[in-house]
């Protein structure tokens, strides 16, 4: 008797720890595997209509900062004409070129696009396949903005949100590309507690032939963390362990910046180069 009560013991103890392994590694297994919690489809830009952009989704940003330049000593101007912004053949053209052009009092001699997102959202799934401009010098962006932005000229600003200067807003690049790194991409969270030149919150890859074919530019975010990853591979994860006003202000809403900018050690032969984007999209 005393026997059997021991196996039933045994049997009971072990069905116990069997479902609770299999508990927790569901939810581990889910946890670690965030992209399948975003599958709805709630925004997208295609790019199939020929033509300017859609300025229903688009929103052209050309005001300088105060100053005269954009920040970091860039030396373009911004401008919302189609030879900058177009759209053709199912793709976005984002054209930064060579050329004499002045606007607001200032004469400078590039020109480029920058285009803010009229959406905005909080967490989700961003999915973006686009290559990259060419030439030393190209700085081309796929990035957000918190709508709070405190920004002269920005679509946001002056629309009833908070004003919250750069970077206590926070920053997340989906991915950046500098042209004298040839094919390195990188991704960076942009917050009061790490920002701007020395941001210790980053990361990147090597990725080949970024100029010349299309890559799967994605993020993952959700309220604990930002998976980044580029076809499909991560490369990098911003996950702080306190969570607070410093490290993540990312719990509101943001929009999308495209946009190439030019440093001011361009290569003297640069011409014109493309962004080229054939989608982005938006999952909840």
């Amino acid at each position: 008797m005393k026997k059997r009560s021991v196996i039933y013991s045994v049997l009971i103890v072990g069905a116990l720890l069997l479902s609770y392994f299999i508990f927790t590694g569901m939810n581990a297994s889910k946890a670690n595997n965030t992209d399948t919690d975003f599958t709805t489809l709630v925004w997208s830009d295609e790019f199939n209509e020929d033509g300017p952009i859609n300025t229903e989704k688009w929103f052209l940003q050309t005001q300088l900062p105060p100053g005269g330049s954009w920040w970091g000593g860039l030396i373009q101007h911004y401008t919302n004409r189609e030879e900058n912004t177009y759209v053709k053949n199912g793709y976005l053209n984002l054209i930064a070129k060579k050329e004499t052009f002045k606007d607001q009092g200032e004469t400078k001699h590039y020109t480029a696009a920058r285009l803010n997102s009229k959406f905005a959202f909080t967490h989700g799934k961003i999915e973006v396949k686009a290559k990259m401009p060419k030439g030393i010098g190209t700085w081309p962006a796929i990035w957000m903005l918190n709508t709070n932005i405190d920004e002269d000229g920005a679509y946001w600003d002056n629309k009833g949100y908070e004003k919250v200067k750069w970077p206590a807003c926070g920053e997340i690049d989906i991915l950046e590309h500098w042209g004298k790194n040839q094919d390195y991409v990188s991704s960076a969270v942009h917050t009061a507690s790490s920002h701007g030149d020395t941001v210790a919150n980053l990361g990147g890859r090597t990725v080949e032939n970024v100029s010349d074919d299309f890559h799967t530019y994605s993020l993952v975010w959700t309220k604990e963390k930002m998976i980044f990853k580029i076809d499909g591979i991560k490369h990098y994860e911003y996950n702080p362990t306190v969570k607070n006003n410093n490290t993540w202000p990312f719990d509101t809403d943001y929009y999308f910046i495209l946009n190439i900018a030019i440093e001011p050690d361009i290569e003297p032969d640069f011409t014109k180069s493309a962004m080229v984007v054939d989608y982005i999209r938006v999952y909840q």
